[in-house]
């Protein structure tokens, strides 16, 4: 005799047990995924406004590597913030702050720029420093650009399609502009996880200062990138090992936990700027660190006795004074940055 079938109610419970099971197991990979990845999705970096109300403005590590470029080519050929705030505000419209290799016709990277229309070669183009600097260049071109709407400028360097379409970046773009180029302090943070990239250590770090600002960044302000060990000059070139020390004074031994970290600092002393007191040159830096603290594995950034720490989910700039930070007082003259390797 033919088995009979379940009943309605037998069915119920079956599918409801199969459910539960299943919410189970998705649970447990959910889990798994977030032990794995230290309990995070992609790891986010944020920026505040410095005019004490609410806005703010989230974005990934990739973005904000390209938009510290974008920034610091600016400020680097000396033009206002109002300039970096129009590169931005183009760039998040034309890419979203991506270095893509595809647009519409032969429109490239992080500007869209295309090179049968005279912007340069495929591989300049796509080459971010030197895209900020052309795009540069031609606002510089444009008459009384600082006092034209965002828009207008823009569409006067780009000829785009969409002219209105920069208008809806501005806002993120102002705050951006305002924490790269130093005016707004402590308002860029990033969570610091390292990328999947194997770049790191002083070496890239001091690499990447000098594609980004230039080699006066280095020369100008007389960097000095704290290893012991280390024979290479700020310049690149090969430099004599320092002195041995002896006494009381000597260096800690190597290995020891002080001198690990001096190992992989670079400690960068800051010009005086326009206004003196304000700290718009380190803070420049300071937020440069942090932007590109995931793609050169940067685990602490001080400068004018706060620090920021890689990992910290909240991403504050706290006031320094543990971890070896320097003291308040001398914190203002200098920039460092640890880096995780």
């Amino acid at each position: 005799m033919p088995e009979s079938s379940p009943t309605p109610t037998r069915r119920g419970r079956l599918l409801r047990f199969g459910a539960a099971v299943a919410v189970l197991f998705a649970l447990a990979g959910y889990l798994a995924v977030q032990y794995l990845t230290g309990g995070a999705g992609e790891p986010r970096c944020r920026v505040v406004s410095g005019e004490g109300d609410d806005a703010s403005y989230e974005f990934t590590p990739e973005q904000a590597v390209n938009a510290a470029t974008i920034s610091a080519v600016g400020t680097s050929r000396r033009l206002p913030e109002r300039a970096v705030a129009i590169a931005l505000a183009t760039a998040l419209q034309e890419s979203n702050l991506r270095n893509i290799q595809h647009g519409d016709r032969d429109s490239l990277g992080l500007f869209q720029q295309r090179p049968s229309q005279g912007w340069g070669t495929t591989k300049e183009i796509m080459d971010p420093t030197y895209a900020a600097g052309v795009f540069y260049e031609h606002l510089a071109k444009v008459p009384d650009y600082t006092r034209l709407p965002l828009t207008v400028a823009a569409q006067r360097v780009q000829r785009s399609g969409y002219p209105q379409a920069y208008a809806k970046h501005e806002p993120d773009a102002t705050m951006l502009a305002a924490a790269l180029t130093g005016r707004a302090a402590a308002t860029l943070t990033c969570e610091g996880r390292p990328g999947t990239t194997p770049i790191g250590g002083p070496d890239s770090v001091r690499a990447a200062l000098v594609r980004d600002f230039g080699h006066e960044v280095l020369q100008e302000a007389g960097a000095d990138i704290s290893a012991q060990g280390d024979s290479s000059a700020p310049d690149g070139t090969a430099s004599s090992p320092p002195a041995a020390a002896s006494g009381p004074a000597s260096a800690p031994a190597s290995g020891s936990p002080s001198s690990t970290v001096s190992a992989r600092t670079v400690t960068v002393p800051v010009r005086k700027d326009d206004s003196p007191g304000t700290g718009v040159r380190g803070w420049e830096l300071a937020h440069w660190a942090v932007a590109n603290s995931s793609a050169l594995h940067i685990e602490r950034v001080s400068y004018a006795g706060r620090e920021w720490t890689a990992g910290r989910r909240e991403g504050e700039w706290l006031r320094s004074g543990t971890q070896g930070a320097p003291a308040a007082k001398e914190a203002a003259t200098e920039v460092r940055i640890v880096t995780a390797q």
